[in-house]
């Protein structure tokens, strides 16, 4: 983990409220793995760092996609081209590889960090949005770095119509394991699913981290193995420790 000075490269939305910003940041990319975040200060009259989800590494530069929510996604939304971000990273611990495909499910803005995992892993992905214009940028996003995509929107109006999880049963049978990251309902689904047709899955928390280094105890959540820190001891956790047994439903 270190502290850098990164220059932006571009800063641009993608859809509603949804940019994207790219880092000249090689010594970052260099040491990064897929499933880890950055810490951003967005500017000084800010106490708190903003976590993001390392999205891609390639070539030297490092991609996140945010959401404008608040003050804090607003103001770094305003950030132009030569201008400079303090940003503290890679932190936490990413996706383990393993043999064979696997397939990444991901809804929201949780399927950043599974496009990293796509650049680095050989994978398919399943995407999972409300609408179509939430998952068409995406899609353009993913189709480099995978073979196959597929997709759900909720409301039926691209692809087919229902959640991941209603898909996830019918595609499973090609691969080795599910790597999933999004809203924790959703997650939970797709490890249930997994678990049940007895492939390993590997969940990523999306939490709220005041440090982003595990000593404020903000992020933690209960495991088979006491309580953990999201931001430290995760994001990415085994889903059988976070989701097993009674947890499932």
């Amino acid at each position: 983990m270190n502290i850098f000075d990164v220059e932006i490269l571009s800063n641009e939305p993608v859809a509603d409220k949804i940019f994207r910003l790219t880092l000249d940041a090689p010594e970052l990319a260099k040491t990064s793995r897929a499933g880890q975040f950055i810490q951003v200060k967005v500017a000084d009259e800010f106490t708190l760092r903003r976590p993001f989800g390392i999205a891609s590494t390639t070539g030297g530069r490092v991609k996140i996609f945010y959401r404008v929510v608040g003050r804090g996604t607003y103001t770094l939304s305003k950030k132009v081209v030569g201008d400079y971000l303090d940003i503290l990273g890679a932190l936490g611990n990413g996706f383990t590889p393993c043999d064979g495909k696997i397939l990444l499910v991901g809804g929201g803005m949780g399927l950043a960090p599974l496009l990293c995992a796509a650049e680095q892993f050989n994978s398919d992905i399943l995407i999972g949005g409300r609408t179509k214009d939430e998952v068409t940028f995406w899609q353009s996003e993913f189709e480099p770095h995978v073979e196959k995509i597929f997709i759900t929107t909720d409301d039926g109006s691209y692809h087919k119509k229902g959640f991941v999880t209603d898909l996830l049963p019918e595609i499973l049978g090609d691969y080795s394991a599910v790597y999933t990251c999004g809203p924790e309902v959703m997650m939970r689904g797709v490890a249930r699913i997994a678990l049940d047709n007895n492939l390993p899955c590997q969940v990523s928390f999306e939490r709220r981290m005041a440090c982003g280094l595990g000593a404020c105890l903000s992020c933690s959540i209960d495991t088979s193995d006491g309580r953990k820190k999201v931001c430290k001891d995760g994001p990415v956790f085994d889903a059988q420790k976070v989701f097993g047994g009674d947890k499932l439903g």
